[in-house]
């Protein structure tokens, strides 16, 4: 009996999709989420906005944490780069969504740059706290660039078009985020096959060694800085057309916190670990909304009791994969897949 999957030429090796089996659940899958607005609320077509815009968000921070070893925890301010370049571009320029778009990448991707010039130097905590100085300097330049920004009264964004999508709707705004979403996944897969992605990886294994072979640490470490960032400003920009009004506030640091802790759970490192983080931690926000609801509802006089009840089941949920899954869901995920590919022979 045939078991396990062996290659013959390096073209089939190197196939990103290399099994008819995976090709159709992928075309179910796509399929899946295409129809998906067609039988959906409008409520869940917006939980799935969201979703998709954390995955590209965690994409981002995936590849400066998870693959090059560069504690983040500035992402969201990123975010909050892109959002507002898109949603002045878009209101106060008269640009398209087309050309907002990538330009809310570009500069959010020259910011992240410029604030990853010190992980040159920096390393581990140290640098995560630099990541905290970004997020409290961009946070406080949106605040008081009253005439650009808004300040702490926000902006309101002018809705988007692309083509005869129309980004103040909901389901229109949905594919656009779907699609988006779909190309970052693939384009991370490919940064990580390429030159730059072992890099990334040979930086964050034994950053010593990787000087020694060649590697020039300071330019992958900058790339990584402008990847993810970039990254991030697309999500930002989704996330400004999303919300439709946006403050200081819409991209704290708690957000910043947030999506570590869903790369975390889903898995540094794996590129699958931004979309198992990302459902798992939407699945639990839910579960535990619905609880809080109706412990409100069933004791009424005892209300306070159940305000920090999500936070708690994050922080011990948190804790718990760092202790008991420190590879997180990807790998959980890639050790069934294993067990299958091989059967009936599971060692």
């Amino acid at each position: 009996m045939p078991s396990g999957l062996f290659h013959e030429k390096y073209e089939t090796d190197e196939e990103i999709f290399q099994t008819l089996f995976v090709k159709a659940w992928l075309f179910a899958f796509l399929a899946g989420c295409a129809l998906f607005p067609l039988f959906a609320s409008k409520y869940m077509i917006s939980i799935m906005t969201e979703v998709g815009i954390a995955i590209i968000a965690c994409h981002g921070l995936n590849l400066l944490t998870g693959f090059t070893g560069q504690i983040s925890l500035g992402h969201a301010a990123f975010m909050g780069v892109g959002a507002y370049t898109a949603s002045i571009l878009i209101s106060k320029a008269g640009l398209p969504f087309i050309v907002a778009l990538p330009a809310a990448g570009a500069v959010a991707a020259l910011v992240g740059m410029v604030f990853g010039i010190p992980s040159l130097r920096l390393r581990g905590l140290y640098l995560a706290i630099a990541t905290i100085a970004a997020q409290f300097i961009i946070e406080f330049v949106i605040r008081r660039w009253d005439r650009l920004t808004g300040g702490v009264e926000g902006m309101y964004v002018d809705p988007g078009t692309l083509g005869p999508l129309h980004l103040n709707n909901a389901t229109h705004l949905y594919y656009v985020t779907f699609v988006l979403a779909a190309a970052v996944t693939m384009a991370t897969k490919n940064i990580v096959r390429a030159r730059s992605g072992r890099a990334f990886v040979a930086i964050r294994d034994r950053y010593l060694a990787a000087e020694v072979i060649g590697v020039n640490l300071f330019k992958y470490r900058l790339l990584s800085f402008a990847v993810s960032a970039f990254f991030a400003g697309i999500a930002g920009a989704l996330m400004a057309q999303y919300l439709e009004v946006i403050t200081h506030e819409s991209f704290t640091i708690h957000q910043s916190i947030d999506y570590l802790a869903m790369c975390i759970i889903g898995g540094l490192g794996h590129i699958l670990g931004a979309v198992f983080g990302v459902a798992f931690w939407f699945i639990l926000e839910r579960l535990l909304e619905w609880m809080t609801t109706t412990l409100n509802s069933a004791f009424p006089d005892h209300i306070t009791w159940f305000v920090s009840i999500k936070e708690i089941v994050f922080g011990v949920t948190i804790i718990w994969f760092l202790i008991f899954e420190p590879d997180g869901l990807a790998a959980r995920w890639r050790t069934i897949r294993a067990y299958w590919k091989l059967w009936p022979f599971s060692y």
